[in-house]
């Protein structure tokens, strides 16, 4: 079961979203009689994994309650192209005042779930998992972070607040690695601490120092490897974490050097929008 997003955030996302589109009024869809009925439907133009279907129930629904909404397919499903996607029946003002923010979600979140669903199926049976990154459109970290778990990737932490990730400027203004590692279980026990590494010599630094996940930030394959060997001899063992200039051509290889996971900000940074098109079928 995919852990959902809360409601009462749903809830505040499509408010926004729908304050931003609607303003005074829709002077488009008044061209409408009131109380014009109709049917629509949602229809993917291309193959894509679905996510988003909260997120278009709670636009309709905020619009008017009285809309019908019958979902073929659930978050997580692999869509084929020209099927419909979800059945709409209701007053024809709301459906069409809808439309575009309810596909606005629909294909943003499509679109980071098919791009973590590409890279999971690209190192199936590694042993590897896809993490996700905080590259994430701002105001909407959740619901891309739900996105990306109907893709099958893992949810990197959500925010600054739930673990600890030293970069490069915080080790410069730290003193050295070993420093900010001690300090960062100091201030907050309890948390997992990761650090990033840009060679061995840092990452031996990491390792002695007890990070809890190492990152190895544009390291090569040999490096990754001998990264992965070192960390296996020691008692105590730290996850790592790829990172970097990571493709779809390249992902499976660094999987199979043995790291723990990869993380891949492209999966909610780059999305290219899925094709998903709204038609009326039938007006009454």
């Amino acid at each position: 079961m995919i852990e959902r997003v809360a409601q009462a955030v749903i809830q505040r996302q499509v408010a926004a979203a729908l304050a931003e589109d609607l303003g005074a009024g829709d002077v488009t869809a008044a061209l409408v009689p009131a109380s014009q009925q109709v049917r629509a439907q949602i229809i993917a133009r291309e193959p894509a994994v679905l996510c988003g279907t909260d997120w278009a129930d709670a636009t309709f629904k905020q619009l008017d309650p009285s809309i019908r909404v019958d979902w073929q397919a659930q978050d997580g499903d692999t869509l084929v192209a020209d099927r419909a996607v979800v059945k709409l029946a209701g007053p024809a003002r709301p459906i069409l005042t809808g439309e575009r923010t309810a596909l606005n979600f629909l294909q943003t979140l499509s679109a980071t779930a098919t791009a973590a669903r590409r890279y999971v199926d690209a190192i199936a049976g590694t042993g590897c998992r896809i993490l996700d990154t905080r590259k994430t459109l701002p105001g909407l970290r959740l619901a891309q972070k739900y996105a990306a778990r109907c893709g099958g990737a893992q949810n990197h932490r959500l925010g600054l607040y739930d673990m600890v990730l030293i970069k490069e400027n915080h080790i410069i203004a730290a003193g050295s690695i070993g420093g900010a590692i001690s300090r960062a279980h100091q201030t907050s026990p309890g948390i997992p601490v990761e650090v990033e590494v840009e060679s061995l010599g840092e990452f031996d630094q990491a390792l002695a120092a007890g990070a809890d996940i190492i990152m190895l930030d544009e390291l090569s394959l040999d490096d990754m490897r001998e990264a992965v060997k070192r960390n296996r001899s020691r008692e105590s063992k730290a996850k790592l974490e790829a990172s970097g200039s990571v493709t779809l051509a390249t992902v499976r290889e660094i999987a199979l050097t043995g790291v723990d996971y990869v993380s891949i900000g492209g999966i909610t940074k780059h999305v290219q929008a899925v094709d998903l098109s709204m038609r009326f079928e039938f007006a009454a």
